[in-house]
């Protein structure tokens, strides 16, 4: 699907613009945005599996899995395939329809991709979308991955370039961009988004929409992540983000990404459901389904599903996303 309203030029003073709207009117537009591209009634359901935790040699300030914070994270191997694709075939017994993979690098060795493969590999053989989260990929190894048939490659920027400073040092933002790069190179779809709630402001939050938004191509998923709070890390007791200024960011962010799915991701366990409700009327329509994401709460199953029986909202099938991908 092609759209002349697909934008590559958004300057600061137009994203700011976007969120000092009225808020009923920011969301209206969202919404009739989102209504444009996909069915508003419909959310897609990924789970997301902690592959390998804890002991990553990064200092992201918002990560419990960094090994210079006391968090309660101990460091593990990486997980034998089968105890992966048991979990994947739960997933998919409850609704998923894309399996996500995260471990805890700051880049894979090259000896760590097979492994990984036969994961991604096994998931897919389940019929459902592949999406691991590795660290810094170099291009041959988002080739191979490629070629084990990877869906999708998650590499978050986090924050703003301006404010990324303040948040992780121990790589630099272009680090993040050239992965972000080398996967889209290889044919890969994008899953890139950021964190919020962790100090920045709004002009922040718009830079890093205005950064995804910006790339020569968006995004396939766009995940917006509140700061979950842990003890241990150095933004454990920031002050927390103002629900309706998160709503507005999913409304932005689906405004300037038409096309991609905008998950609500980190964050839902504390969220009241009011709010999610109003997130899913401003665009979002994915969500991280499961009782973990990564080494911290995620809403049980049960409590999602009785959420979108009261909304009337249903997952979205694989065979849904094969119609909106043919589409495409």
């Amino acid at each position: 699907m092609t759209d002349s309203s697909i934008r590559h030029d958004w300057t600061l003073d137009q994203v700011e613009a976007l969120y000092n709207l009225p808020f009923n009117d920011l969301v209206f537009r969202a919404q009739s945005v989102h209504r444009e591209h996909f069915d508003p009634n419909k959310v897609q359901l990924s789970t997301l599996l902690s592959i390998k935790t804890g002991g990553c040699p990064e200092d992201c300030k918002y990560c419990p899995q960094a090994a210079q914070y006391t968090t309660g994270v101990e460091a593990e191997k990486l997980m034998p395939v089968e105890t992966v694709l048991e979990d994947a075939k739960r997933a998919k017994a409850n609704g998923a329809s894309r399996y996500c993979m995260g471990a805890a690098w700051r880049n894979p060795k090259d000896k760590d991709l097979d492994q990984v493969i036969e994961m991604i590999q096994g998931v897919r053989g389940l019929g459902m979308e592949t999406c691991v989260t590795l660290g810094m990929l170099t291009g041959p190894q988002a080739q191979k991955l490629k070629a084990a048939g990877l869906d999708y490659y998650n590499h978050n920027v986090d924050t703003s370039r301006d404010y990324y400073g303040e948040v992780i040092t121990s790589r630099t933002y272009d680090d993040r961009l050239d992965t972000l790069e080398n996967v889209r190179g290889a044919g890969i779809n994008v899953c890139s988004g950021g964190i919020v709630g962790m100090g920045e402001t709004r002009a922040d939050r718009a830079g890093m929409l205005i950064t995804l938004a910006n790339l020569p191509q968006h995004p396939e998923s766009v995940p917006i992540n509140m700061l979950v709070q842990v003890e241990g890390t150095p933004f454990f007791d920031m002050d927390k983000l103002d629900g309706f200024e998160f709503v507005r960011t999913i409304a932005v962010a689906r405004i300037m990404m038409p096309e991609s799915f905008v998950r609500l991701s980190a964050g839902r366990e504390t969220m009241p459901e009011g709010i999610q409700a109003l997130c899913f009327l401003a665009g979002a329509n994915s969500i991280f389904y499961g009782e973990k994401l990564l080494t911290t709460p995620n809403p049980e199953n049960n409590r999602d599903m009785a959420m979108f029986e009261r909304l009337g909202i249903e997952p979205l099938r694989s065979e849904d996303l094969a119609t909106l991908n043919a589409a495409e």
